[in-house]
């Protein structure tokens, strides 16, 4: 990609994720030439009372494209398997926000504030890593280079968002269902059915199949993304992830032992002056990071940090972020960004 002052960007998808792109884009005034929205079909949509011509994806559609944004689809196969490809062959640049290519060893796997290097070996293909990956290793980043980090177990609580639009509409069926009937089990009386519990006035711990030694396939990822973008396998990264009634933005409880000794009160200047982080950290005055504060926001929010009373190199952390925006659409906007800066 030679480098230019503007770039043309084709957005791909035209869903909740698909949609926070072009918000996104617009937000953070990202220096677009000519913009165009590929999708199954053609259409017009309403984005914040601006409205975009949705035209119907073809190989050929990305002729003069400098960037391509898929927005990924999750649970199945996005369209970048399909067409990243033809993409590539017309002269773009790739970023997937989809699953297909986050584990293959020629596609880099980038989180801007911490790997951004490797957004120069791409060949054409830049993945996005999964949501809740991303704000875990914004936070955990800046430690690991300070000071090293040998152990992480976290566990997430997860939006419906995260699951598409079609979990939040089970979410908001059920908290109808519920206030008007009185009582909290609906899950036979549901006609948006989508994720495998009632979400409403529960949580349960399954985002994903269940995959290896019982561990769902969002767990492994967390694993397995991790390590390839902090660039060390040795991390011993485990992880339980839940789903809450929460529209949007997750949370994350993260516990850390370092390889060297870090008091707390460090780690809260590390993460003040590290990149893309706010710390909300006084929790005598009730305030730490909360998802209603995160959404709309694509900053990673870090706060509750404190030291294992048990174990001499232990750490806890809350780490919270909105996971369309920094989730997805603004770090693959990000990702954008260093591109054309670079000229990458």
């Amino acid at each position: 990609m030679a480098k230019k002052t503007q770039a043309n960007v084709a957005v791909i998808g035209a869903g909740a994720v698909g949609i926070e792109m072009l918000r996104v884009l617009k937000q953070r005034k990202f220096p677009v030439g000519d913009l165009k929205v590929f999708a199954r079909s053609a259409r017009t949509i309403d984005v914040d009372g601006q409205k975009y011509a949705v035209e119907a994806i073809s190989p050929d559609a990305f002729k003069g494209i400098d960037i391509a944004l898929f927005a990924g689809t999750e649970g199945e196969k996005g369209a970048a398997v399909t067409f990243a490809a033809e993409a590539v062959k017309r002269g773009a640049v790739v970023i997937d926000n989809g699953a297909d290519f986050r584990m293959d060893p020629n596609v880099p796997l980038v989180v801007p504030e911490v790997n951004p290097q490797a957004i120069k070996k791409h060949q054409g293909i830049i993945a996005n890593p999964n949501c809740s990956t991303i704000q875990m290793v914004v936070a955990l980043m800046p430690i690991h280079k300070k000071v090293g980090i040998k152990r992480v177990i976290v566990t997430t609580l997860q939006a419906s968002s995260g699951a598409g639009k079609a979990a939040v509409d089970q979410l908001n069926e059920e908290v109808g269902l519920i206030a008007e009937g009185g009582f909290t089990n609906v899950n036979v009386s549901v006609t948006n059915r989508s994720m495998p519990q009632q979400l409403a006035y529960n949580v349960f711990p399954q985002i994903g199949g269940f995959a290896e030694d019982d561990y769902t396939s969002e767990e492994w990822k967390l694993v397995k993304e991790t390590h390839k973008i902090m660039g060390d396998k040795n991390i011993k990264v485990s992880a339980t992830t839940i789903r809450v009634p929460v529209r949007t933005g997750h949370s994350e409880s993260v516990y850390i032992e370092t390889k060297e000794t870090i008091a707390p009160d460090k780690v809260k200047a590390l993460l003040k002056k590290a990149p893309g982080i706010i710390l909300v950290d006084d929790p005598k005055q009730g305030l730490y990071p909360m998802p209603k504060d995160a959404e709309g926001r694509d900053e990673t929010f870090v706060g509750r940090i404190r030291k294992d009373p048990y174990v001499k190199n232990g750490l806890w952390l809350w780490v919270v972020a909105d996971n369309l925006r920094k989730g997805a659409a603004a770090n693959a906007v990000q990702i954008a960004e260093v591109l054309v800066k670079k000229g990458w």
